[in-house]
């Protein structure tokens, strides 16, 4: 099964948060960090985008200050390792697969 990745525009849009919030937390929390493809973009996994999701429950949802999130991913031993094993569930993998197929099509047009 091929790995798939994402975008920065397509998570930025898949998760309602602007690119300058994902670049920022890359450099706040260490568990965030995409690979980058040799253009230098980032390339987001499902593991990466769960994080995101796990990140912003977190921030809006409980409210919880940038420390309080280190905390509960370091306290939660969400590790890379761990991360690789965590996969997005398969409605959600549905949903990045249509982001990925409008952005694409969306990108031909122009």
């Amino acid at each position: 099964m091929k790995k798939l990745y994402y975008s920065m525009g397509e998570v930025s849009t898949l998760t309602n948060l602007p690119p300058h919030v994902l670049r920022n937390w890359e450099k706040t929390y260490r568990e965030l960090k995409p690979k980058k493809n040799s253009a230098g973009n980032r390339a987001y996994t499902d593991k990466d985008v769960a994080l995101i999701f796990k990140i912003k429950e977190l921030v809006e949802d409980q409210k919880f200050t940038s420390d309080g999130v280190k905390k509960v991913l370091k306290n939660s031993g969400l590790t890379r390792i761990q991360q690789s094993q965590t996969a997005l569930n398969p409605e959600m993998r549905r949903d990045l697969t249509e982001v990925r197929n409008f952005m694409n099509q969306l990108l031909q047009k122009l």
